[in-house]
């Protein structure tokens, strides 16, 4: 299955990869960044951004929320759900050609008068005519094996579902960290408009009290004006995330976060190399492998005779000859035995073969596929960690760094310049550090559904 459009791309990576200035937080900054589990006294609650009206605002939803309202409303999911029923209904449609049947058939014929030859009536003016068919297959040998085929053909599409329910909590739980992450975006872009702001209110007091001079208020002025665009972008980028959670979760309106998203302890390389093997998808394919191999195992059932027992009572006033009763009932046995059909059957059985080979190959690609995405997924989350320790380190040295300028600024050892360089390399760091958690959260989410245990 396709990722849904709105698995996200991260857009503060975009901006950072195109050179846009970022932000301070000073909870970054200071070595704290928030875990996947959620810890106590961490609030998430507070409004991201001034909705216009109260109908507009998200609704807030857990991580399991989100993902059981798409199991329910996604329309991806839902689809594969139908075609489960259709599968059922293909497997009761392969029994009506073992099962018996019965028709009736009823006819009256009227004449323009009775033909008569002779002074013996040859044909009633009237004549009144009903039977009732019973057809009861006896041996279908070949009909048999349609219905344990179409059976396991069934399952498979059942499988197939299952896997569609993981790709599905999968976009769920990217969307949901992406808002998660884009709200710590905007607390960095936050206080590092605070941060500006009291930089700013500093230099108008020197400049005012004759100590500084126009062009530090001016600078740090310029400064808080650039943070208050990206806060106004972050909220937008927001809102844009926001709507993307509530398409993958099947509603009509945007979601956001209720809590902070609490992810299950990746497990070890060996386990989830073993895992691989039981993943929905690698399942799937297995059994639509299985299925294709019956289907060559079953070919001997179209060299076998067919055996159908017919009963047909019936009514016919006045009998068409004389020596015919009004009433009565046939019995018949019909064997028929396919001895050449101009070659289908022959090629029929290629055609088998080449699905078996077919879906074998499919079978091993995707288990290797399973196992190489576990070990991807394995090497990004230690890599990803890593990146989030460093990251972290960086912000807590790049605030130390604003702090120390900040102080030389007020002993008048610096200029404002040195200030506002130290502003901006530490939100760069700062927001770097929460790229770098994020992008650790989605790690972790991605080795959590290549080893099957998401959701």
């Amino acid at each position: 299955m396709e990722k849904p459009s709105c698995t996200p791309l991260h857009l503060w990576v975009f901006r950072l990869a195109v050179g846009m200035p970022t932000v301070l937080s000073t909870t970054l900054a200071g070595g704290q960044t928030p875990s996947l589990e959620a810890s106590p006294g961490t609030d998430t609650s507070a409004p991201a951004a001034a909705r216009l009206d109260s109908s507009s605002r998200p609704t807030r939803v857990t991580l399991p929320a989100a993902v059981d309202l798409a199991l329910r409303k996604n329309p991806t999911y839902a689809t594969a759900l139908l075609e489960i029923r259709r599968a059922e209904a293909v497997v009761r449609e392969t029994k009506a050609a073992w099962l018996p049947t019965l028709y009736g058939n009823a006819g009256l014929t009227h004449l323009d008068h009775g033909r008569v030859s002779q002074t013996v009536v040859v044909e009633s003016q009237n004549e009144l005519a009903a039977n009732v068919t019973l057809t009861v297959p006896l041996v279908m040998a070949r009909q048999w094996m349609t219905t344990a085929e179409s059976r396991m053909t069934a399952d498979a599409t059942a499988a197939t579902s299952a896997d569609v329910r993981r790709t599905v909590a999968y976009a769920v739980g990217q969307a949901y960290l992406a808002v998660y992450a884009e709200k710590l975006v905007i607390e960095v872009d936050e206080r590092a408009r605070d941060t500006a702001k009291s930089h700013a209110d500093y230099a108008h007091q020197r400049y005012a009290g004759g100590v500084g001079n126009r062009l530090d208020e001016v600078r740090a002025r310029q400064e808080v004006a650039t943070d208050e665009t990206l806060v106004q972008k972050a909220h937008a980028e927001l809102v844009a995330t926001e709507e993307a959670l509530g398409i993958v979760a099947g509603t009509e309106g945007p979601l956001d976060t209720a809590e902070d998203a609490s992810l299950a302890a990746p497990p070890s390389l060996d386990d989830g190399l073993r895992q691989a093997a039981r993943r929905s998808d690698v399942l799937a394919l297995d059994a639509r492998r299985k299925a294709t191999k019956k289907t060559v195992e079953d070919s001997w059932a179209d060299y076998a005779p067919y055996l159908m027992g017919i009963a047909e009572p019936f009514y016919q006033n006045p009998p068409i000859i004389p020596s015919m009763p009004m009433n009565g009932y046939a019995l018949q046995l019909l064997l028929t035995v396919p001895f050449y059909d101009g070659g289908l059957r022959y090629g029929q059985h290629a055609e088998r073969e080449a699905l078996q080979e077919e879906a074998r190959v499919a079978y091993e690609a995707g288990l290797r596929q399973a196992r190489s995405d576990v070990r991807t997924a394995f090497e990004a989350t230690q890599r990803s960690d890593d990146a989030l320790r460093s990251s972290r380190e960086a912000a807590k040295l790049a605030s130390q760094a604003l702090d120390l300028a900040n102080i030389a600024y007020r002993g008048g050892a610096v200029t404002n310049i040195e200030v506002i360089d130290a502003e901006r390399q530490a939100r760069d760091a700062a927001t770097q550090a929460e790229v770098a958690a994020d992008t650790s959260r989605q790690a972790r989410l991605t080795l959590l559904a290549a080893t099957g245990r998401f959701p």
